[in-house]
């Protein structure tokens, strides 16, 4: 039976040296390992027991995370975790290396004993990391030999989120390394549930939700993978001024309504945007959005500039909106690759006509 190690000191910052499974973490790090309060001595090794209330600096970090900050090396080291005391017939919960989906693991964890098997998956979320195959089959066998769970534990059970259940083949998982695979709730919050009804999902568990809370969280990374982008188009269009052209403040609140429209609105309203291609949702609401610049600029009486001009926005701003639109279906529940695949296809042509049109005829107005 396992034993466990609560030593705050030796285990969260001191000089001492951590035996954990194959692939360690090493000498505990309190800067980079400060979610560690201890650890759970088995019959082999010791293994790092984790907090399960998460502090001020995970919210930090998540908040980070969200606005692209450091993102891609908000992970934690693969291996062999705990919470509480668990002993050999205690479950293996297996979820992803990325620290986000990792914190809510263990937050749902409070008051109970169980492993956790962290999963090398660069530092992508489960679902993400399903589709690439790094939360897959080959992985999670690699991962189950290395810290020798057959050593650690007396049972043959794995406990997977069911959103990697796209990069996992159970039958195979049993064949390569003796364990048996059940795929658990799709979101951490029910785990206590499931784990207490005998690893049983209901269907509610069972149901991908992607409610607006879901897609409001992810509109700050959009909003991010834009910058590089309009800073590109800023400095051109201000090179252009240099030689004559007179793009101004509607040309700038133009472009910045027509991302917002496709970063921002989109994404939150997409239920309920006719259509199905994300491209055409952000095409509806950018035209929206164009006929709107138009008319605070005195359309369809004296315009504040030509009808030439007021027809490039109407094919510039609605192009815009539908390409940054489009970037979502990355991270939404509602498509797949093929669909993502058959619309870019559809999409990608068409903006780049309207948007070169577009240009072409405020570039005539400008000079």
């Amino acid at each position: 039976m396992a034993q466990s190690d609560n030593k705050q000191q030796s285990s969260c910052g001191s000089e001492e040296t951590v035996q954990c499974c194959p692939g360690d973490i090493g000498k505990i790090d309190e800067l980079d390992n400060y979610w560690i309060e201890g650890t759970v001595t088995t019959s082999t090794r010791k293994i790092p027991q984790v907090a399960t209330r998460l502090t001020k600096r995970d919210m930090i970090g998540t908040w980070k995370a969200r606005w692209g900050i450091n993102r891609m090396n908000y992970k934690v080291k693969p291996g062999l975790y705990c919470v509480g005391e668990p002993d050999e017939s205690s479950p293996v919960l297996v979820t992803a290396n990325y620290k986000m989906s990792f914190d809510r693991l263990r937050k749902e964890l409070e008051g109970i004993d169980a492993w956790i098997l962290v999963l090398d998956t660069k530092g992508i979320n489960v679902w993400c990391a399903a589709g690439k195959g790094t939360f897959g089959t080959d992985e999670l066998v690699r991962s189950i030999s290395e810290v020798d769970l057959s050593e650690i534990v007396s049972h043959k059970t794995l406990v997977l989120p069911q959103l990697g259940a796209p990069g996992v083949s159970a039958r195979e998982v049993k064949s390569r390394s003796g364990f048996r695979v059940i795929f658990g709730p799709v979101r951490a919050e029910d785990i206590r549930e499931f784990l207490t009804s005998g690893m049983k999902a209901t269907p509610e568990m069972r149901k991908v939700r992607f409610s607006f809370y879901d897609r409001f969280v992810l509109t700050p990374i959009e909003l991010v993978g834009t910058f590089k982008t309009s800073l590109i188009i800023f400095g051109v269009l201000f090179i252009l001024n240099q030689f004559g052209a007179s793009f101004g403040i509607v040309d700038f609140y133009g472009y910045l309504g027509a991302l917002v429209v496709g970063c921002v609105l989109v994404p939150l309203f997409l239920p309920w945007i006719p259509g199905k291609a994300f491209a055409w949702k952000g095409c509806l609401l950018g035209i929206i959005w164009a006929v709107l610049v138009n008319v605070l600029n005195g359309w369809p009486g004296n315009m504040d500039y030509g009808m030439m001009r007021g027809l490039a926005y109407l094919l510039i701003l609605p192009a815009i909106s539908a390409f940054y639109a489009m970037n979502f279906t990355g991270a939404s529940t509602y498509t797949s690759l093929s669909g993502v695949l058959k619309e870019m296809k559809i999409a990608v042509p068409a903006i780049i006509v309207s948007i070169t049109t577009g240009i072409v005829l405020l570039l005539v107005v400008k000079f």
